[in-house]
């Protein structure tokens, strides 16, 4: 049965690159201080990936007036594109 196209999750998590605590609001997908994020969503929420990469900042571009974070995986070399959030520290 296929999964929903995304799945709200509040989740913590400690960032795999820097170590910071990060506080999940269910739209959380990276680190707000350095921007990676992990590769464990198919659909966003779902937690069904079993890569498990860290995920690289890549690039930030604007859509309709919105940063977008690009993340590449690190180790299956997947592309994915996240909304930036308030709180995140986007020019590192």
């Amino acid at each position: 049965m296929p999964t929903k196209k995304f799945q709200k999750r509040v989740e913590d998590f400690i960032c795999q690159n820097c170590g910071i605590k990060v506080t999940g609001t269910g739209y959380t997908n990276h680190c707000p201080k350095c921007l990676y994020s992990k590769h464990v969503d198919i659909n966003p929420g779902d937690r069904l990936n079993s890569c498990q990469g860290t995920m690289k900042p890549i690039n930030i571009e604007t859509k309709d007036g919105e940063f977008v974070v690009i993340h590449k995986c690190e180790r299956c070399g997947e592309e994915k594109r996240n909304k930036a959030n308030p709180e995140d520290k986007l020019f590192f």
